[in-house]
């Protein structure tokens, strides 16, 4: 049986406390190191990668090419330096996509 994982990739102090919940975590500190890690991710057993918004605009070119698979799920989530509303904007572009209309 085909187990999934879910990771957590952002800077250092915003993915620690993932770990406490049992998933693995992949701290980053420079886009190089994003990027590489986040391809490992994606092309891994992970269903779901969630990425700091501040890693994300690191990796838009690599989560667009993501998107059009039905595995990994990226989902962007605040970190340690606040939230930026990219994580709502990616929600409202991907029930967008998936519905035909803003219904958000």
């Amino acid at each position: 049986m085909l187990m999934y994982n879910i990771a957590v990739l952002g800077d250092r102090d915003s993915v620690l406390g993932f770990a406490a919940l049992g998933l693995d975590i992949f701290p980053v500190q420079d886009a190089a190191q994003a990027q590489q890690q986040f391809r490992q991710l994606a092309g891994g057993s992970y269903a779901v990668i969630y990425v700091t918004e501040a890693a994300a605009q690191w990796l838009q070119e690599d989560m667009d090419k993501v998107r059009t698979q039905l595995t990994p799920a990226v989902i962007l989530i605040p970190g340690t330096q606040g939230n930026t509303g990219e994580g709502m904007r990616s929600v409202h572009r991907s029930v967008e996509q998936a519905v035909g209309s803003d219904i958000l």
